[in-house]
């Protein structure tokens, strides 16, 4: 066969494992994302039980940037402290040896039988079997992409290019740890370039030191994914978590480079099976590195608050802080970082609504301009929110997952056009008012100021429905705007009836309270369909119409 044609046959089996990996992960992330979600969460109550739980989480999603996404998440929100975060770190690391100890049998042979098994899942009508035939179909890829890549390695094992090139690399192990923490970093799997290496091992391609060397560079190249790619913007304690991680894997590398003349040949003499051997080196390192850590992630995780202290300085309000661009291939983390960037969104709105009340009593133009910069911040976080919803991958999403999207933007949307609301037409209503010497009656400003703090409480309670989509309280906001109609039309009567009764105090500043007033009620009727509306419609109590 032509030698650049293998290229491309190896080249693509290497993309069919790759593909096969995120078929696993993606499947696993469908059925049980949440529920891993929330496992972890409880479990981060001590270091040991973090361990445990960063070990099955990760075995489960075959993903151990997906398991410390999630753990991030949780340290950045305050929500848990750095020495549990750091403890599934470790387990999260000695959960991805699982898989690659099993696949280190020789295990091709069911792979069409879990493709056929899968496709038969897959094609069933509800969401469980559909996922669980996606992990399936992924590891029956898996399984054929390892075979064929070893198949196509056997007419090039006694190349004498091939093995002058591979025994250049094999005599310096730093650049096997260099090079094989580099295709980690590029192709996200950590996993997929061991059992690369495993394979090499196999045929004998490599010697084992060498493949020790890459999977010591494998092991380190997916820590260096959630530094480079997360989220964490300009404050250093967003970043403990992964540079805590990869400052371990760096510390574990360099001290197994240094031991790896004399542990390689006693690993070769314990299992001469080199691909088994491989694979127990991959398991044993993470395993003792996590044995010498775990005694001491206290003083580890002070010195990390040490010298990366959270910033003070506030950041611009208009940046977002939770969007993540690595959690992007995790949904269930992407989604939960966009809620608690929507969630900004609304207490940027109730500060302009606060602004408002405040300047019913005493406007004034320099604190109004500072306001509606508010509006400003509300257009780039729906902007950002909007961008990173539609970024996230539609196959590793469930339909429970869609419809949360949906909710996200919905709310999203309508608060940036409350925003407008509250910009052009209330704090409008201020300048002119403040222009033309104008004063509101003591009864108008008291009105004023009722409904406002009303649909502030309003605004509380549609921030409170995007998280917890409860039914009742959902039917609780949309009778709101029965309330807000009234208002509009008590006002509208009593405006009329005191320019009947020739009061000019109503003619002067009568049509801007209303003006006031039906602004405060749009601004309510966006609230509703912010949140309130897409939960009852999800559990279909919206009409398509309130006409008879």
């Amino acid at each position: 066969m032509d030698f650049s044609i293998t290229l491309v046959n190896l080249a693509g089996s290497v993309a069919l494992l790759l593909w096969g990996v995120h078929m696993v992960q993606s499947g696993v992330q469908r059925a049980l994302g949440a529920r891993l979600r929330s496992l972890l969460g409880i479990a981060l109550r001590n270091r040991f039980q973090a361990f445990l739980a960063g070990i099955g989480v990760t075995a489960i999603l075959q993903s151990s940037t997906a398991t410390g996404l999630m753990v991030t998440g949780f340290a950045a929100g305050g929500l848990v402290d750095l020495v549990p975060a750091l403890a599934v770190m470790l387990g999260a690391n000695v959960g991805t040896t699982l898989i690659v100890q099993l696949l280190s049998f020789d295990v091709a042979e069911i792979a069409p039988a879990l493709i056929l098994l899968g496709v038969l899942m897959f094609r069933r009508a509800s969401a469980a079997p559909r996922d669980f035939g996606r992990v399936l179909i992924g590891l029956g890829l898996l399984l054929m992409a390892l075979r064929q890549f070893i198949g196509l390695l056997d007419p090039f094992e006694d190349a004498p290019s091939l093995r002058l090139l591979l025994g250049a690399v094999a005599t310096q192990p730093i650049l096997d740890v260099i090079l094989a923490a580099g295709l980690t970093w590029a192709a996200h799997s950590s996993v997929a370039i061991v059992l690369l290496a495993m394979s090499f091992a196999a045929k004998g391609v490599v010697p084992p030191h060498a493949a020790f060397a890459l999977v010591l560079g494998a092991n380190l190249g997916t820590a260096i994914n959630p530094v480079l790619e997360g989220g964490a913007g300009d404050d250093p304690a967003a970043r403990r978590l992964p540079m805590g991680n990869l400052v371990n894997r760096i510390i574990g590398v360099a001290a197994a480079l240094a031991l790896l003349p004399v542990l390689g040949p006693w690993l070769v003499t314990v299992d001469p099976d080199d691909a088994r051997v491989v694979a127990d080196f991959h398991t044993g390192f993470n395993l003792v590195l996590a044995l010498v850590f775990f005694p001491l992630l206290g003083p580890y995780a002070a010195l990390l608050c040490r010298f990366m202290p959270a910033r003070v300085a506030a950041a611009d309000p208009g940046q977002p802080l939770y969007l993540d661009a690595a959690a992007i291939e995790v949904p269930m983390v992407a989604l939960g970082a966009a809620t608690r960037e929507a969630l900004r969104m609304a207490d940027a709105l109730e500060s302009m609504l606060q602004g408002f009340r405040d300047a019913l009593q005493r406007p004034d133009r320099r604190q109004l301009s500072e306001l509606r910069r508010l509006d400003d911040v509300l257009d780039k976080l729906n902007t950002a929110i909007k961008s990173y919803m539609t970024a996230l991958p539609g196959e590793s999403m469930t339909d429970a997952d869609h419809r949360r999207v949906v909710e996200i933007l919905a709310f999203a949307t309508n608060l940036e056009h409350a925003g407008d609301i509250v910009d052009k037409g209330l704090f409008g209503i201020i300048a002119r008012q403040a222009k033309r010497g104008l004063v509101f009656s003591r009864d108008e400003a008291e009105e004023l100021r009722r409904i406002a703090d009303r649909l502030m409480a309003n605004l509380r309670s549609a921030a409170a429905l995007l998280v917890t989509g409860d039914e009742r309280a959902a039917k609780l906001l949309v009778a709101e705007k029965e309330v807000f109609r009234t208002f509009e039309s008590e006002a509208t009567a009593a405006h009329f009836a005191g320019l009947r009764d020739g009061q000019p105090k109503h003619a002067e500043t009568g049509t801007l309270h209303l003006d006031a007033l039906r602004d405060l009620k749009r601004v309510n009727a966006h609230l509703v369909g912010a949140a309130a509306y897409p939960v009852l419609e999800s559990k279909g109590d919206l009409l398509p119409s309130r006409l008879r």
